[in-house]
């Protein structure tokens, strides 16, 4: 139970059975977690983001307890990659996980940060041990409206979350000759196929999907839609992916006439199958509020698109759902990178923080629900609350700033954005 105190002063016992001093306001026992969440901290901008908002916004409140994974590249690099693996399979052992935004490398951070290799995505490696769906839905706030006129309602994008490129393997061609996709079964038996016969130096690469993925896939977006009553929507390219998107839209439509067609009809829902460029024609002209379900690439990048139009890169939520029960948070944006080199200078920022924020937020009111704690679901909804009254009242980043329909809005910087929420959050305490 949360409660305030207007004395001068108190003396209260900490865990330790340490005498603390609490002054005159917002004195408060902090709320109790009895399963740690597991917390993965990041690179760049996001990083220093996630400190304040743990110092600013949960530690006063929370008697936050966490299992930290530093999946910063620096220390991925010294683990070669292994804490990576580590922090997932931490995931599956608590069920709940908040990760911040980090680094996929290329060539440019190989020299930066003077790398072993060049590591894979390490999105892409959780989402491989965890399988599941990722869940991405725009935050809807009053004064930012979305950029396509017609978007009344949110879209919530469903991301496949397993292999395709982010599983893939690449091969640089220097010179002529023959790349083959080979199958060898156990038994002997192989199968071969023509790739590309190089006369001149190029590129290859090679990716896979398991069938078991894409069913789960498949049912987590139709139980999704029937928990949130959305329709929903699926789109591939099966006219020229023959086989591999062919696949996608032949079990998505098993599955659906299966298991779900009679219980979307009793709900009142559709599910709807077109070619991804119809799909991404029809999205432009819908009003919205279904689920687009996506595979792994178009998903990364159509929820870009879908949050930037709805107000920014910032304003989206994220959620890896695995069928196993497996739950983790992040915002969809990266590491804001040019922001974080003007920090490094000395320079202000105004970084959006509410994604991240509101990974915070949904990773402790899934932990709380899990735990049966109210106390602890309660204060993401008053964070959550709070975070966004302050941007309706005018208060906010530059991103924001630049869009709104609210007029003269009051620019802060990172920390004064995070700041003007905690004030506000502290008012809703009361």
């Amino acid at each position: 139970m949360i409660f305030f105190a207007t004395m001068e002063q108190i003396v209260a016992v900490n865990s330790d059975s340490k005498p603390v001093i609490c002054r005159e306001e917002n004195i408060m026992t902090k709320i109790q977690m009895t399963t740690p969440l597991v917390e993965m901290d990041g690179d760049e901008m996001t990083r220093i983001l996630w400190k304040m908002i743990k110092d600013e916004l949960l530690l006063p409140y929370i008697d936050l307890n966490t299992e930290y994974y530093d999946l910063g590249l620096a220390h991925r690099n010294d683990t070669d990659d292994q804490v990576t693996i580590d922090a997932a399979e931490a995931t599956k052992k608590y069920g709940v996980a908040v990760k911040c935004a980090t680094i996929t490398p290329n060539h440019a951070r190989m020299d930066e940060y003077d790398l072993k290799k060049m590591y894979k995505s390490p999105n892409g490696t959780i989402r491989a041990i965890l399988d599941g769906t990722v869940f991405r839905a725009p935050i809807v706030v009053k004064g930012i409206e979305p950029c396509v006129r017609n978007w009344k309602k949110p879209i919530t994008l469903a991301r496949h979350a397993y292999g395709d490129i982010y599983k893939n393997t690449e091969m640089y061609i220097d010179k002529p000759g023959k790349v083959e996709l080979v199958y060898t079964s156990e038994d002997g038996e192989e199968k071969r196929a023509l790739v590309q016969d190089f006369k001149a130096p190029g590129v290859a690469m090679g990716m896979h999907n398991m069938e078991a993925s894409i069913e789960s896939f498949a049912r987590s977006c139709f139980n999704y839609a029937l928990d949130t009553k959305q329709d929903v929507w699926f789109g591939a390219k099966d006219t020229i992916s023959k086989t591999y998107d062919a696949k996608f839209k032949q079990v998505f439509q098993t599955i659906f006439d299966e298991e779900f067609k009679e219980k979307f009809e009793e709900a009142g829902l559709t599910y709807f199958y077109s070619l991804i460029d119809d799909i991404v024609a029809r999205v432009m002209k819908a009003e919205g509020g279904f689920i687009w379900a996506c595979k792994n690439y178009d998903g990364d990048v159509m929820s870009d698109m879908v949050s930037s139009a709805f107000g920014s890169l910032a304003m989206m939520t994220s959620v890896l759902v695995s069928p196993n029960g497996y739950y983790e948070y992040e915002a969809a944006h990266g590491t804001v990178q040019r922001h974080y080199y003007r920090h490094l200078e000395g320079g202000e920022t105004s970084t959006n923080s509410v994604a991240t924020i509101f990974a915070w937020t949904g990773a402790l009111r899934k932990r709380g629900e899990l735990d049966g704690n109210a106390e602890l679901a309660q204060f993401a909804d008053k964070l959550e609350k709070a975070t966004l009254t302050t941007i309706e009242s005018g208060k906010m980043t530059k991103d924001l700033a630049l869009i709104t329909t609210i007029e003269n809005p009051t620019v802060l910087n990172s920390e004064g954005f995070i700041l003007a929420i905690r004030e506000t959050l502290d008012t809703l305490l009361k």
